[in-house]
């Protein structure tokens, strides 16, 4: 990793996700959010609701990465423990929140919602976190240390996100080039890791096109260093011209 850049971990939590019950659509969401502040979302673990699997997860992600962002585990239900399972992991107690209560409260006399001993759940936060307000349904999240725990519904994910975007600190902004290839993954694999060897601060991928009536291979090329970025893509696009050229490949001018 250089030195300026920002890395962060998530952790998906639920069971409902593991069993696929539930379709995941956060990591997506996480992933295009971190993106567009320059941070590097490295590390994606998924874990069930099991206090100590999640206690485990968390302080191994938030020693390892600059952010930790969690979806999960933070509604009125039994099966909602991750802010137990946080609360463990920073070693702190759990109360009610008064600022959480009295967000939640008001919300529930807005609706004309009942108070009850399951929905006061939402307003426990670990002693000395920092809520993180949530926009569609006032049920806050929090952040302690460095790990964001935000919910598992994703429109109320991507709400949570948003607000915490002006606290957070990006670093370089990684560009990415495409080249298309008419060729196969076997034809360009030896060539391709000899410039990958000589750019290593620009990560290269290959990604196989299925569906079309040509073979067609996707070489993707990102790095925050613009300048090395468009060397690589030279080299690779000199590489993909010239078997091309041998082959006599002609790719399709209008989209695919």
């Amino acid at each position: 990793m250089s030195q300026t850049e920002v890395t962060a971990g998530l952790l998906v939590i639920g069971d409902e996700i593991l069993s696929g019950r539930t379709k995941d659509l956060n990591i997506a969401a996480t992933a295009e959010f971190c993106t567009d502040l320059g941070i590097a979302l490295t590390e994606v673990r998924v874990v069930p609701d099991i206090e100590d699997m999640i206690v485990e997860a968390v302080n191994a992600l938030r020693a390892r990465y600059r952010y930790v962002f969690t979806t999960g585990g933070i509604g009125p239900t039994h099966d909602d423990i991750t802010a137990d399972a946080i609360a463990k992991a920073f070693e702190v107690a759990l109360p009610i929140n008064d600022q959480a209560r009295a967000m939640l409260e008001a919300r529930w006399k807005e609706t004309g919602t009942e108070v009850t001993n399951a929905r006061l759940r939402m307003a426990r936060i670990p002693q000395g976190a920092d809520l993180i307000v949530n926009a569609v349904s006032a049920a806050p999240g929090f952040r302690i240390g460095n790990v964001y725990v935000m919910a598992g519904v994703p429109v109320i994910m991507k709400a949570m996100l948003e607000a915490i975007a002006p606290t957070l600190e990006g670093g370089r902004k990684v560009e990415s080039r495409t080249v298309s290839a008419g060729v196969g993954e076997g034809a360009l694999g030896d060539p391709l890791a000899e410039i990958q060897s000589r750019y290593d601060d620009v990560k290269i991928g290959s990604y196989p096109q299925m569906g079309h009536t040509h073979i067609l291979t996707h070489l993707v090329l990102r790095s925050s260093d613009l300048t090395r970025l468009d060397a690589a893509t030279a080299e690779v696009q000199a590489l993909v011209d010239g078997l091309h050229a041998k082959k006599n490949i002609t790719l399709p001018k209008e989209p695919y």
